[in-house]
């Protein structure tokens, strides 16, 4: 029982930080149709970003945590000027390659920067154990839920609540009847990649204290977000918290009870993946969209 509860809290852990980047990846989906494949990479960006700033320039945490949220919206919105925008109405397979190789130059220079090594990183995180239903557990992995909780709890407030959050919905819903509305779907697109951009910073520096550095673990949990958005849905919010903890959980079950030698923690999500392509290609709760020709 209590390697079961140490278990479920760590894999919801990882599944709330995967919902939060999952959300960025559904926002830029549901605005401009792009699947974005360096939502990952992002992830190790904003750890990167925290590390120079809390380690290098010695600034602290809080002020730290606040300026790589700006920087991280920065990038953002560059990469959907420099290298989205130009691809508006070419073909979708093209912007999927642009997002590959966006994914590939990010993970290089970060490469070039810092190396290949892993780099330290302090633990602004508590993490002293916690004893739950007899089990002892880290405290940072609660924390780790409760902060993910609070930030898609508030971007599920800015959808419903702000004006650019309503607008991005109607973007979302028809581009062509949005800009009859006076929206501007481009500058919609800006904010979304912004927003995306934050969404993976604040989970890349949640995992990189958790782990007490950034590196090559963060880049891998990254990938895992495609069979959290494909398993959910890619243009539901819901579905990517739910398929986040499900994800999670699927991680930390299959690594805690099958041999490591399977390395089972890291092939299911996969394997659940093309099951839910072939059976359900719309996710759990996505949108079945039928066109007629």
């Amino acid at each position: 029982m209590e390697k079961f509860i140490q278990l479920t809290i760590s894999g919801v852990s990882e599944g709330a930080v995967l919902a939060l980047v999952a959300l960025g990846f559904v926002l830029i989906y549901k605005s401009s149709d792009v699947i974005n494949f360096a939502q990952g990479e992002l992830l190790v960006v904003g750890g990167y970003v925290a590390f120079v700033l809390i380690v290098l320039l010695g600034i602290p945490w809080p002020i730290a945590i606040l300026l790589t949220v700006a920087v991280a919206a920065a990038i953002g919105v560059l990469i959907e000027h420099l290298v989205l925008r130009p691809m508006i109405g070419e073909p979708v397979i093209s912007v999927i390659m642009i997002t590959i190789g966006l994914s590939v130059l990010l993970r290089a220079i970060m490469g070039i920067l810092f190396g290949t090594a892993p780099v330290k990183l302090p633990q602004f995180i508590p993490n002293a154990p916690v004893t739950i239903l007899g089990a002892t557990v880290a405290e940072d992995r609660l924390w780790a839920i409760a902060i993910a909780s609070v930030l898609v709890g508030a971007l599920t407030l800015f959808f419903r609540q702000n004006r650019d959050g309503i607008a991005m919905r109607a973007v979302a819903d028809d581009q062509q009847a949005a800009l009859s509305m006076g929206i501007s779907v481009k500058r919609i697109w800006a904010v979304a990649w912004a927003i995306a951009a934050m969404t993976a910073a604040l989970g890349g520096m949640i995992l990189a204290s958790i782990l007490g550095g950034v590196g090559g673990d963060i880049a891998t949990i990254g990938l895992f977000v495609f069979p959290v958005v494909i398993l959910g849905g890619l243009d539901s919010i819901l579905g990517a918290v739910v398929g986040g903890v499900i994800i999670g959980l699927l991680r930390a079950y299959a690594s805690g009870y099958l041999p490591p030698a399977l390395a089972a923690g890291d092939i299911l999500p996969f394997i659940v993946l093309v099951i839910i392509l072939m059976l359900r290609p719309y996710g759990l709760f996505g949108q079945k969209i039928i066109e007629r020709v």
